[in-house]
């Protein structure tokens, strides 16, 4: 049964303002923001407590420690990070990494992202590509719910925040999306519903002529060898992997174009150009992705699959 994609307003102040409590976590200091009522009691706030502790909680929480903000579902799974002095900022290597596709796509039209987390991505796309159509969907609406905390942009014609299950979104999307954005996780690791090639075919599908589907993989690798197997199935061999050592992950892209054959000497050229616009360092991008390329890193990655 598929769910109706429904845009989910991200005034957490209007609906259950948030509790703010100091963290109980020996590894995460600073304080907790949590969707639950700022006047809850003293001993229901020991029961929060243990229910954090215990991962017994199953919404998910802002950690602040006075310079960044962190989404969690658990202290195990970091889900996104803000640095509270520049919001609009990448602050984690794996979703700088994933901005890759503007070496292949450097005017995208529409950009889709499914898993919202903190909005990284949202708001780094909507301040630097404003002429792009942005669309976020996130199927938690206690993510959505923590908009605020991260300083997410308001809605507007350019940007959608929709709550949706994401391969649902994908599979009834008009075609013709540029960038296709996949970095879905909750709290037991990368989403299923997108681990399979049913998705993966709709988003082949769904792809503009020169699109690129981008994928943030995390945990081991054997977790999702099977995933880059079937990308690598559906999308005829044409993806490249970007390794993320900082932050334990691998960045996958994959190309809609047939026939893909990089032109690299033109992409490090290319490369500094958007260094300068955006910031990012794309040409350390072109290398690793060069560099994986002639080590077939995707396929020897798929080959090695669970």
């Amino acid at each position: 049964m598929r769910h109706q994609c429904t845009a989910e307003p991200m005034k957490t102040s209007n609906a259950v303002p948030l509790l703010e409590m100091p963290s109980p976590f020996e590894t995460e200091y600073g304080k907790l923001l949590l969707r639950e009522p700022p006047t809850t009691s003293a001993s229901d706030l020991n029961a929060l407590r243990a229910r954090l502790l215990d991962e017994s909680y199953k919404k998910p929480f802002v950690v602040d420690d006075g310079q960044l903000r962190y989404l969690y579902f658990n202290v195990r799974l970091m889900q996104s990070a803000m640095r509270l002095a520049a919001p609009d900022e990448l602050a984690l290597r794996y979703t700088q990494k994933m901005m890759a596709f503007l070496l292949f796509v450097p005017r995208p039209e529409r950009i889709v992202l499914i898993g919202l987390g903190g909005g990284s991505l949202l708001k780094f796309c909507h301040r630097h590509l404003p002429a792009a159509q942005f669309i976020a969907v996130e199927i938690d609406p206690e993510v959505i719910a923590l908009g605020e905390a991260f300083l997410l942009p308001p809605p507007g014609p350019k940007l959608q925040i929709l709550q949706a299950d994401g391969a649902d979104y994908v599979a009834e999307a008009a075609p013709g999306i540029d960038a296709l954005l996949i970095d879905a996780f909750d709290e037991h690791g990368f989403a299923p519903a997108l681990n399979s090639r049913v998705f993966l075919q709709s988003a082949w599908d769904k792809l503009s002529a020169k699109g690129v589907l981008v994928i943030n993989l995390a945990g081991e690798r054997s977790s999702y060898a099977g995933l880059v197997a079937e990308v690598m199935h559906v999308f005829d061999d044409q993806a490249l992997i970007i390794p993320v050592p900082d932050d334990g992950n691998h960045v996958l892209l994959a190309f809609r174009e047939r026939h893909f054959e990089p032109r690299w000497r033109w992409l490090h050229n290319h490369a500094r150009e958007l260094r300068a616009k955006y910031g990012l360092d794309f040409p350390s991008f072109v290398q690793k992705l060069e560099r994986s390329a002639k080590l077939g890193l995707a396929r020897g990655m798929a080959e090695r699959r669970a």
